[in-house]
């Protein structure tokens, strides 16, 4: 008997330890993972890049301390890790864009352009019933606009491009995504 319990505390205590195993929230549930740009053949794709996130400030010049790139004269930052929920300013997830990786960050803007001769002003009533306005007209392309969300959140305005899509001669639809600057070198 003695045996036999022995045996069982041995089996039961040198059972292999089970690792505590914690998921990391997703902050950014709201936006997609990946954003398609372009049609079929010419399409890229932003893909969305855990660890990291910007903050939208309200004013440009913002010292933003453990930042690893800003845009727009500081006006928006990026962290690595996750987001302090606490921070001054809208938060946005990072995207990558593919194949190369390079940062891209969404600032709720999203750039229309209709066929020629269909200017943005006729079509501004079914802007709006899909869900967004009119943030600046291009005087110098009136068949072109850039538009952000009625709610004015960045995911709202991403989520809404299929809607913008449907609209009858529209030729395209891109979100405005801020880059890091590259340097081309001459040949």
């Amino acid at each position: 008997m003695f045996y036999f319990l022995a045996e069982y505390f041995l089996q039961v205590y040198s059972l292999p330890l089970i690792v505590e195993v914690r998921f990391q929230k997703d902050y950014f549930c709201e936006y997609p993972e990946k954003i398609r740009i372009g049609s079929e053949r010419t399409a890229v794709f932003y893909t969305r890049k855990p660890g990291y996130y910007a903050v939208h400030y309200n004013q440009p010049n913002t010292v933003a301390s453990g930042a690893i790139l800003q845009f727009n004269d500081g006006a928006i930052a990026v962290f690595p890790g996750e987001p302090n929920l606490l921070e001054q300013g809208t938060l946005s997830p990072i995207y990558t864009l593919e194949p190369n990786d390079s940062v891209a960050v969404p600032t709720g803007l999203v750039f229309i352009r209709f066929a020629e001769g269909v200017d943005v002003e006729s079509q501004r009533q079914v802007i709006n019933q899909a869900g967004y306005e009119v943030a600046q007209s291009l005087d110098y392309a009136p068949h072109t606009a850039w538009l952000r969300a009625q709610s004015g959140n960045i995911a709202d305005a991403i989520a809404g491009i299929p809607q913008l899509e449907a609209i009858p001669k529209v030729e395209n639809i891109e979100p405005q995504m801020l880059m890091e600057r590259g340097v081309r070198l001459g040949r």
